[in-house]
């Protein structure tokens, strides 16, 4: 049986390029022919699935961070491909697969991979896009999209602290109208984080997620005045910020967000759509190897 590997040579410190061969050996033991594809920059990813027919490939081992499972998931939806995939967290934040408990080492991720059972994890869309950690809006959230790549390479998550201090010269408030069956909101925000997973950039933010319930968990910033960001801030180290009033905290498997400011949003890593915003969860709209 053949596994499709797609991995992402940029992702990260290039890890997976000295651990192609172990990927590869640790495959064949277990009976498996690697087919691999590599990730050219500026080339659509689902060339790199048009050989999958029914049946020909057993599951997608896919080496990268947030931003290139959630290239491949969005590939393999536009491309009707059912099958379950594996990850190497090799990116660097690879928050979804913390969230998931797969190991940062990519010898130790295979074997979890190839010695787990397949498991449904929730998944989240939004329009006509879908996302697998989070989806954002607000301030600070195309940081990911405007970091030189080989900065991040270079540095690693440094690099979008980096970039998020040049971004501090267009803090202001955002009016955005929020609604779902649980929460009726119009008002002003800062961020909007719509979680599949728990973590971003490594911050946990989304501490009682749980990525089977067929819930995404809605944080929203409110615009608070500038002398009480410092503590708001204290109590997201804490982890005590879903129960802040400053804070909106939320679960829905739907909502709808509005905003007519010039502000773009963020899903895992990537550009995402336009507004008006619809955005659900879909229960089990994932098949997933490795999952503890």
């Amino acid at each position: 049986m053949k596994v499709k590997f797609i991995y992402n040579p940029y992702s990260g410190e290039n890890l997976i390029l000295s651990k192609l061969d172990k990927v590869i050996s640790l495959h064949q033991e277990a009976g498996y022919t690697v087919v691999p594809y590599r990730i050219t920059a500026g080339e659509d990813v689902g060339v790199g699935l048009s050989d999958i027919k029914d049946g020909n490939y057993k599951y997608i081992l896919i080496a990268g961070g947030d931003g290139t499972v959630d290239s491949v998931v969005n590939a393999m939806a536009k491309s009707g491909i059912s099958l379950p995939i594996g990850i190497l967290p090799v990116g660097t934040a690879n928050d979804f697969s913390k969230f998931l408990g797969m190991s940062s080492d990519v010898e130790e991720a295979c074997k979890q991979i190839l010695s787990s059972e397949v498991k449904s994890v929730d998944l989240g869309s939004i329009n006509d896009k879908y996302f697998v950690n989070v989806a954002s809006t607000g301030l600070f959230t195309d940081v990911s999209q405007k970091t030189d790549v080989n900065l991040k390479n270079t540095i690693g998550k440094l690099a979008y602290y980096l970039k998020g201090l040049e971004e501090l010269p267009n803090f202001r408030k955002l009016h955005v109208n929020i609604s779902s069956k649980e929460v009726e909101f119009e008002g002003e925000m800062y961020l909007l984080l719509v979680f599949n997973g728990a973590t971003a950039g490594n911050f946990n933010l989304a501490m009682r997620a749980d990525a089977c319930d067929g819930l995404l968990d809605i944080i929203m910033f409110k615009a608070v005045q500038i002398y009480e960001l410092l503590p708001l801030f204290i109590k997201v180290l804490k982890g005590e910020h879903l129960d802040s009033n400053k804070v909106l905290y939320f679960k829905t498997d739907y909502l709808k967000v509005e905003c007519h400011e010039d502000i773009v949003t963020d899903i895992d890593g990537e550009k995402g759509p336009d507004f008006p915003l619809e955005i659900k969860c879909i229960k089990g709209g994932l098949k997933i190897l490795g999952v503890k």
